[in-house]
């Protein structure tokens, strides 16, 4: 199969015969003192405890295994409160020289409407989500493909970024990727059995919390700014962490699996041991009701490890 014809719901991704076509990434060699003092200062210690974990929510999708609600404890943790910026990103390819995987690949997905006319003709859509299209040279350095850059989005999150480059960053940072209780817990804010990190409301009082498509998908509003905001905008939670529903989906530490949650550990649980795709949480700035609900806080999703797209970044914990 080739890694242009893999799609899922929310995002397209790599298939298992994709392996191949890239060599596995170099171990990152570079000296993370200055980097971890730098992470480790801006983090938000949690006290961690009990909490109600998963989603019974009817808009949920059953295959994505939200439910059943089950009361979890989690030990206390750090954990930042913003995804990682294009200026951290850039930060860390510096200092190790390391290479993506979509670099290594020699493409990325980019959501169509963001793409530069040239490149239209040339990158193919997905098949099943014809809105993403397969684009050589798009990367977190050009993400919307060559002739794009970050300069004027170094607030924004780091995107084109797969499991394994978030790890990498990670192990020069001197932090991890939270687990995806520890992602949760944080991500709810305190608040208990919610649909999102300040209530149940989508829009209390007509204010627009978070950074989801605005408009009848995959066709934006007129007057709307589709795409990533600044990791800052819109409020934070009762904890202090920035959208931690909508703007980029968010790579967790755990495999993913629908049911092993249903008689898995209930205290600091990590997930399966094994599987094919890594959690996903959090949803993104593509996410609509009539597409991809999965802008919850309850809400899950998954891709292969070694997959990126434009709408997938993450967040660090320790």
């Amino acid at each position: 199969m080739d890694a242009r014809s893999h799609a899922s719901c929310c995002v397209p991704g790599h298939g298992p015969a994709d392996l191949h076509l890239a060599p596995p990434a170099p171990p990152v060699r570079a000296p993370r003192g200055t980097a971890a003092v730098r992470v480790a200062r801006g983090l938000l210690p949690l006290p961690g405890g009990r909490f109600q974990m998963g989603s019974d929510d009817p808009d949920g999708v059953p295959a994505d295994g939200e439910g059943p609600v089950r009361e979890v404890e989690i030990g206390a943790f750090a954990v930042s409160p913003t995804t990682v910026t294009n200026a951290e990103f850039a930060s860390f390819v510096k200092e190790t020289g390391h290479v993506t995987d979509a670099e290594r690949f020699g493409f990325s997905y980019v959501f169509q409407s963001f793409l530069p006319q040239q490149l239209r003709p040339v990158s193919p859509p997905v098949a099943g989500t014809p809105w993403w299209r397969a684009v050589d040279g798009a990367s977190w350095r050009a993400p919307f493909g060559p002739g794009t850059t970050f300069a004027d989005r170094q607030n924004h999150p780091a995107v084109h970024v797969s499991w394994h480059d978030a790890l990498a960053y990670c192990d020069w940072s001197g932090t991890r990727l939270p687990t995806e209780a520890e992602w949760e817990y944080a991500a709810r804010g305190g608040l208990a059995r919610k649909r999102y990190p300040w209530g149940d409301e989508l829009a209390p009082g007509g204010r627009r919390m978070l950074a989801i498509w605005q408009g009848d998908f995959p066709l934006p509003s007129p007057g709307s700014r589709p795409g990533t905001v600044p990791v800052t905008a819109h409020r934070p939670n009762g904890f202090g962490l920035f959208n931690t529903v909508g703007n980029v989906w968010e790579w967790c530490a755990d495999w993913f699996s629908p049911d092993f949650h249903r008689t898995g550990p209930r205290h600091d649980p990590a997930g399966p041991p094994d599987g094919t795709a890594r959690v996903m949480r959090g949803g993104s700035h593509l996410c609509h009701a009539s597409y991809c609900n999965r802008y919850r806080v309850g809400a899950r999703s998954s891709n292969t490890p070694d997959s990126s797209t434009g709408n997938i970044g993450f967040r660090v914990a320790r």
